[in-house]
């Protein structure tokens, strides 16, 4: 995967733009193309998935509302190929629209009206998530405050080893894997607990409260483990 180009001789990241309100497409490219990025455009899901497998790029940003197919329709048909990065752009606030677009396969979710710099700094996020790191998964993750040992099933925070339960545990390992992603309660409730549960959010709520009292240096502020609330969570280091 490649950044931003500007200053570095790289070659520039590629963004497809997919949404059918020109002005926000006209407002995006500019402001993309300023910054070294190369962007493309489409406004129709069709053409998008078109100028996907053509083009290849980077990061895909889209809207949900398009004129032929809904938004997450082009998720899943990217997803059926490609892990290319998706970060939604929507006017919807339901949480059940934003948790099928993450459940679908999207990497985030920006409501709008958007302000253009946290647009560029999740999309700046995205693409380095992708990056290869040279190795299939990273095995030792470090944060200020604790470090988790994904290799040896541990974590250690001030030099002592933090006994976890096999729940705590499993959830933590999800959420780590996923770094810097929002992870829908869905998929934490069905990859944690199992298939046939999705609704359980109590669950959730009752062990999230658990890992952060025992990793957060503030459980009641964490720095950590973020709620987004009636989507799901998101680990940061």
């Amino acid at each position: 995967m490649v950044t931003s180009s500007e200053g570095t001789g790289q070659t520039p990241t590629r963004v497809l733009v997919v949404d059918d309100e020109p002005q926000i497409v006209r407002a995006l490219v500019i402001n993309l193309k300023a910054r070294g990025y190369e962007a493309d455009a489409a406004h129709d899901g069709a053409t998008a998935l078109r100028l996907a497998a053509a083009r290849h790029p980077d990061v895909v940003v889209l809207d949900l509302g398009l004129p032929d197919m809904d938004g997450v329709e082009v998720i899943r048909g990217l997803r059926g190929w490609t892990r290319v990065p998706v970060i939604v752009l929507s006017a919807r606030h339901s949480s059940d629209e934003k948790v099928q677009a993450l459940d679908a396969g999207a990497d985030d979710y920006v409501t709008k009206p958007f302000g253009m710099d946290e647009l560029l700094a999740r999309l700046r996020a995205a693409v380095r998530r992708a990056e290869p790191t040279g190795a299939d998964d990273e095995v030792l993750v470090a944060t200020e405050a604790f470090t988790v040992d994904l290799a040896a099933k541990k974590v250690n925070r001030d030099g002592r080893d933090v006994r976890l339960t096999p729940t705590e545990w499993h959830l933590l390992e999800v959420l780590v894997r996923h770094t810097g992603r929002l992870v829908s309660q869905k998929q934490l409730l069905q990859e944690v607990w199992g298939p046939s549960y999705g609704t359980e959010t109590n669950y959730l709520r009752v062990y999230m409260a658990q890992l952060r009292r025992k990793l957060e240096a503030d459980p009641s502020h964490p720095k950590h483990f973020i709620t987004e609330p009636g989507m799901g969570y998101r680990f940061e280091r």
